[in-house]
């Protein structure tokens, strides 16, 4: 009887050694991600992840792209997260210049188009794409049997005069996006030419003398002024060219055709990557690459369209059926390069207020 006690007592002490210390030797490590508002993931994506991982996941919100940039440098001495994800292409230059990341260069990097990978030290991974494309609202162009603009050009023709509403670039990334298309495609003009260029201001000079409407944000514009979506008289919008499936997607009655659409000729939209990088001084670098493979990964990449109406740049992942039926990708969007944007924004931004609000 003593023996067999003592035999119980054996396996209940290798038990415990083997459950108790091993668990807490086993909580999971707590990864801080810093992202914009605009971040979203099924849970079921995410808690899966943290499961296998053993990695849980805590996202600090934190405003538009710029307010979190701005946040990231001025905390870089003590950073508030382990991940940064939501910085574009518009801001890359700037966070790049604050020391903000280490490199890493994913396994998964393979599977990416070299036109998104924007920083040869992989110093940030990118993991989505947009692009800002003028919207349109086809029951107001069907029902006055008005052509679509097919250029920038067309815009100040009188039979577009007072259909269009954008952003201010001052407080709106996709404005701030729009205006970039208008300098690709228009240029800055060159002092020292004896004949002046037609300039992007020239052009937007040319757009409030026919009658554009300025708003703030792109809720205001969208749902404000957009006649498609709203008590709206605006038929032409600065929005996404991933919009339309949103339109159908969360229509209330199901749809046979997006009621919106994207004009997406040459050089008439502006192309956003998001980039994620971990940031300097993290204590948990092994947690915060796993992660960046994470959102590399299939799961995330196939999550991310129909949670934040953005492009995988992941070319083996696989488009939601409703995505691919009514989102557009421009063959030429408007290019200019992350160093020039750095350099020139805020000049561009006061230029373009100088014209168009006062």
């Amino acid at each position: 009887m003593r023996r067999k006690y003592v035999w119980w007592v054996c396996i209940l002490l290798v038990a415990f050694a083997a459950t108790g210390p091993l668990n807490a030797l086993q909580q999971p490590v707590e990864l801080t991600l810093i992202t914009h508002d605009s971040f979203s993931v099924s849970e079921e994506v995410l808690s899966s992840f943290e499961q296998e991982a053993g990695i849980r996941v805590r996202i600090l919100r934190a405003g538009d792209t710029g307010t979190m940039i701005n946040q990231a440098i001025l905390s870089r001495n003590n950073p508030l997260a382990d991940v940064l994800y939501g910085l574009d292409n518009t801001f890359l230059t700037r966070a790049l210049d604050a020391d903000l990341f280490v490199p890493y260069e994913s396994p998964l990097l393979k599977d990416v188009a070299e036109e998104f990978i924007l920083d040869s030290q992989h110093r940030v991974t990118p993991i989505d794409y947009g692009d800002v494309c003028l919207n349109y609202d086809k029951a107001y162009f069907a029902e006055h049997d008005l052509l679509l603009p097919a250029s920038f050009e067309d815009l100040t023709k009188p039979e577009y005069r007072g259909l269009l509403v954008v952003e201010n670039p001052a407080t709106s990334s996709p404005g701030l996006a729009f205006l970039l298309a208008t300098i690709g495609y228009f240029g800055t003009g060159n002092e020292e030419e004896e004949i002046q260029p037609y300039t992007y201001l020239d052009f937007w000079a040319d757009l409030v003398a026919n009658d554009v409407l300025v708003v703030d944000s792109w809720s205001d514009a969208y749902y404000g002024e957009f006649s498609a979506t709203g008590d709206g008289t605006r038929p032409l919008v600065v929005s996404y060219a991933s919009s339309p499936p949103a339109e159908v997607y969360f229509a209330e009655e199901e749809l046979e055709d997006a009621p919106t659409g994207s004009i997406t000729a040459s050089g008439m939209c502006f192309r956003q990557i998001e980039f994620a990088g971990i940031l300097a001084g993290t204590q948990r670098i092994e947690a915060a690459q796993r992660f960046i493979d994470f959102l590399l990964s299939r799961p995330f990449q196939e999550d991310m369209p129909l949670q934040m109406f953005v492009f995988p740049v992941n070319r083996e992942a696989e488009l939601p059926e409703v995505f691919a039926r009514y989102a557009a990708i421009p063959e030429e969007p408007a290019y200019l390069d992350s160093e020039t944007i750095a350099a020139y924004r805020e000049e561009w931004i006061e230029a373009w207020t100088s014209v168009v609000l006062r």
